[in-house]
C-alpha cells in the first residue's frame, strides 16, 4: 500500500473543542468501553467454561462477542486517549489500521449474523436434522468463512481507500471513517472504489437475503406451534438475534449510504456511535436478558469459582 499523499497524520474533529464536552465524552466513552469489555469477556468465559453451552448457537455467540470486542477496541480507546492527552492527531498508519480492522470486524460480523440466522432456521424448521446439519465441522467452517471474508474485504477496502490523495487531514469524526476520508480526498473516489463497493453490496445483499429467508421460515414454523410455551421459547432465542441484526444493518447502512455533509454533522456522529459503539454494549444484554441457560451457566460458574478464590485467600501460605 503506497501512500500517494503528503498527509502524515490526520486530525479527528469528532467532538466539540470545549473542554467540558471533551471531558464528558471521555467519561462516557470510557464507561461504555469498560462495560462492553466486561460484558463480552464474561459471555466468552461463561461459554468456554460451561460444557452445556458448547452448542452451535453459543459457539457463534462467543465469536460475536469477540468481534464486538474488536470493533469497539478499534475506535473507542484512541478517542479516549486523544481526549486525555488533549490532542486530535492520529498517524497515517494508525488511520489505516482503524479502517482495516473496523471493516474486518464489521464484515465478519455481518457474515456471522447470517450464520446465526441459518442455525436458528435449522434448529426450528428442521429439528430432526439439526445435529447432522449443524455439526462441529460445519460450525467451524462457517465461523472461519466469516472471519476470512472480513479479512479479504477489509484488505481490498483499506487498500483502495488509501491509494487516493488527500487534500486535507481534517476528519470530521472521532475515528477514521471511510465516508469522511473520501470527503477529503483530492481524486474522485467513485471510480477506484466502485468495484469494491459493488462487491461489498453484493455480500451484504446475500447475507440480508439469507437472514430474511431464515426468519420468514422461522415465523411460519412458529405460527404452527400449538403451545404458547413453545412459541415463547422460540422467540426468546430468535428475537434477540433479530434486534441485533436490525440495529447493526440499519445504522451501518445509513452511515455509509447517506450523502456526506460538507460540514461537521451531529447526525454523522450519532450514526457512527450507533453502529460502532452501541452494538458491543447492547448485544450481550440483548442475548442474555431472556436467556435462562446463559444466566444459569453464569451463576453456576460463579458458585464453582468463588470457593476456590476464598480458599486460596485464606490458605495457610497466604495467612503467614
Amino acid at each position: 500500500m503506497t501512500n500517494q499523499s503528503r498527509v502524515s497524520e490526520f486530525l479527528l474533529h469528532g467532538f466539540s473543542d470545549t473542554q467540558e464536552r471533551q471531558v464528558f465524552q471521555t467519561i462516557i466513552f470510557l464507561i461504555i468501553y469498560l462495560v462492553a469489555l466486561i460484558e463480552n469477556l464474561l459471555i466468552i468465559t461463561v461459554i468456554i467454561y460451561s460444557h452445556q453451552l458448547h452448542t452451535p448457537m453459543y459457539f457463534f455467540l462467543a465469536n460475536l462477542s469477540f468481534q464486538d470486542l474488536g470493533s469497539i477496541s478499534t475506535t473507542a480507546p484512541k478517542s479516549v486517549a486523544n481526549s486525555l492527552m488533549n490532542t486530535e492527531a492520529i498517524s497515517y498508519s494508525g488511520c489505516v489500521c482503524q479502517v482495516f480492522f473496523l471493516v474486518f470486524f464489521m464484515i465478519s460480523h455481518l457474515f456471522l449474523l447470517g450464520g446465526m440466522a441459518y442455525d436458528r432456521y435449522v434448529a426450528i424448521c428442521k429439528p430432526l436434522h439439526y445435529e447432522t446439519v449443524m455439526n462441529k465441522k460445519t460450525c467451524i467452517q462457517m465461523a472461519t468463512s466469516a472471519w476470512l471474508s472480513g479479512l479479504f474485504y477489509s484488505t481490498l477496502y483499506a487498500g483502495n481507500t488509501f491509494t487516493v490523495q488527500f487534500c486535507s487531514n481534517i476528519v470530521n469524526q472521532f475515528f477514521c471513517e471511510i465516508p469522511q476520508l473520501m470527503k477529503i480526498s483530492c481524486s474522485d473516489p467513485y471510480f477506484p472504489d466502485i468495484w469494491v463497493m459493488t462487491f461489498g453490496s453484493c455480500l451484504a445483499c446475500i447475507n440480508f437475503a439469507l437472514i430474511t429467508f431464515s426468519y420468514v421460515q422461522i415465523f411460519r414454523a412458529v405460527l404452527k406451534i400449538p403451545s404458547t410455551q413453545g412459541k415463547q421459547k422460540v422467540f426468546s432465542t430468535c428475537l434477540p438475534h433479530l434486534i441485533v441484526v436490525s440495529l447493526f444493518l440499519v445504522s451501518g447502512t445509513f452511515a455509509y449510504l447517506k450523502p456526506i455533509s460538507s460540514s461537521p454533522s451531529v447526525l454523522d456522529l450519532l450514526l457512527s456511535i450507533l453502529y460502532c459503539i452501541v452494538p458491543p454494549v447492547m448485544n450481550p444484554l440483548i442475548y442474555s436478558m431472556r436467556n435462562k441457560e446463559l444466566k444459569m451457566a453464569f451463576w453456576k460458574m460463579i458458585v464453582n469459582i468463588l470457593p476456590h478464590i476464598l480458599h486460596k485467600k485464606h490458605s495457610p501460605a497466604n495467612v503467614s
